[in-house]
């Protein structure tokens, strides 16, 4: 007997998760593995946030949170707009906070999608988005963004993508897992395409917003099409950029109406998130900022390692992130070897898998982010385990190519 609803076969765990719970079981095993699969930081969360929380837990703050999220924390979120991207939302009907961005965005999408209606990802794009998609009975329709381009999209793609059956774009930048960060006009060239078919709604998730390296500048879709802004949704957190994951605070800045039916579905399923992180999360945005600033210059050191160090690896090709903290490789040159055990590298999971092998390095396989072949490598890790990666990388596909 099954219990499983038939909607649940639509969906896979997340790969990033099922990478990296693969190689944790391998090192309970005993095995020495490098494990650069999941999108986490591993730096602490800021200790004035921390305190805040404290002071929170003392002070008996521990009821529950309105749906829509405490609103001292949407305050915050409203000023931060505000202050860093020149947005204007009323806390108290354009604002609402979820259980991390990932609930945010799920319950837009629950939200506003009909059966049938198509969502335009643009891939490489975050592994969650199309799962998310199918499961509330919506159709993904696939822009591919190749390398050639920055991954990002052309005019010409993106505008054969959409139909009169187009609900949502999805735009991510900074990108996961690409790390491309799309300039304003790259934006403006989106919102022109968007423009055009009136039922279209476009939901920016820009949670990797304060994580951008070298000349690199952030420009939310927002500010960008200004107006599009009934039909946009921005989607944004303290996940990545305060290295509060496991926090569970993102939030949503929407039209009213919008925001309304995502904070009614709230109140029926999660309530709200934790009031002690939200209070954690109103300092995190309104605080001092400069752990913020002084992580993202390690995430930078940390990201030159990494390129520098695979740029001297056979069968691997990193390619310069702008921002976030992952390492888009091309393992193209992979595929069609033959492995010591006789086996043949048929595509980028297969590559990834040899890795997690053979280097005891583990990386998501690019087929997860909707463009192959490549592995995703994160380069929120230390020096030292960064190092030790690209020395297990070497002498693994050193050994591969000269096999051949």
């Amino acid at each position: 007997m099954t219990v499983q609803a038939s909607r649940m076969a639509s969906i896979t765990t997340s790969p990033s998760m099922a990478v990296s719970e693969a190689a944790k079981a391998m090192m309970a095993d005993g095995v020495d593995v490098v494990n650069l699969a999941l999108g986490e930081p591993d730096f602490a969360t800021p200790d004035n946030v921390c305190d805040a929380a404290f002071a929170a837990i003392r002070e008996g703050r521990t009821a529950y949170a309105p749906p829509a999220g405490d609103p001292e924390l949407r305050r915050a979120i409203a000023h931060k707009l505000q202050h860093d991207n020149d947005l204007t939302f009323d806390p108290g009907s354009e604002v609402m906070v979820g259980v991390g961005a990932k609930q945010v965005i799920f319950n837009a999408l629950m939200a506003t999608l009909e059966p049938g209606d198509e969502v335009v990802l643009l891939a490489p794009y975050f592994v969650s988005y199309p799962a998310a998609v199918s499961l509330l009975g919506g159709v993904v329709r696939v822009v591919e963004c190749r390398r050639e381009n920055g991954f990002r999209p052309s005019a010409v793609d993106l505008e054969a993508a959409l139909t009169e059956r187009t609900r949502w774009v999805l735009v991510n930048t900074p990108g996961n897992p690409s790390g491309a960060v799309f300039s304003a006009d790259d934006l403006a060239m989106i919102g022109s395409v968007v423009a055009a078919h009136p039922r279209a709604l476009v939901m920016s998730d820009e949670i990797y917003e304060k994580i951008i390296f070298d000349s690199a500048t952030f420009t939310s879709f927002g500010q960008a099409c200004p107006d599009l802004r009934d039909r946009t949704l921005i989607v944004n957190g303290l996940s990545k950029s305060h290295a509060m994951t496991g926090w569970r605070v993102g939030y949503g800045a929407g039209p009213a109406d919008l925001i309304g039916a995502m904070t009614k579905l709230a109140s029926q399923s999660t309530t709200s998130t934790s009031t002690i992180s939200q209070v954690a999360a109103t300092e995190a945005l309104l605080g001092d900022q400069s752990t913020v600033a002084e992580n993202c210059k390690r995430y930078e050191a940390r990201r030159d390692l990494l390129v520098d160090g695979l740029s001297q690896v056979p069968l691997l090709e990193p390619v310069l992130p702008q921002g976030a903290f992952y390492l888009f490789a091309d393992c193209s040159a992979m595929i069609g070897l033959v492995t010591a055990d006789g086996d043949v590298i048929a595509n980028d999971s297969d590559a990834a898998g040899f890795l997690l092998r053979e280097a005891r390095v583990a990386g998501v396989p690019g087929a997860a982010y909707g463009l192959e072949p490549f592995v995703r490598f994160s380069f929120a890790a230390s020096d030292d385990e960064l190092r030790k990666a690209v020395d297990q990388l070497g002498d693994a596909l050193t050994r591969l190519a000269s096999s051949q």
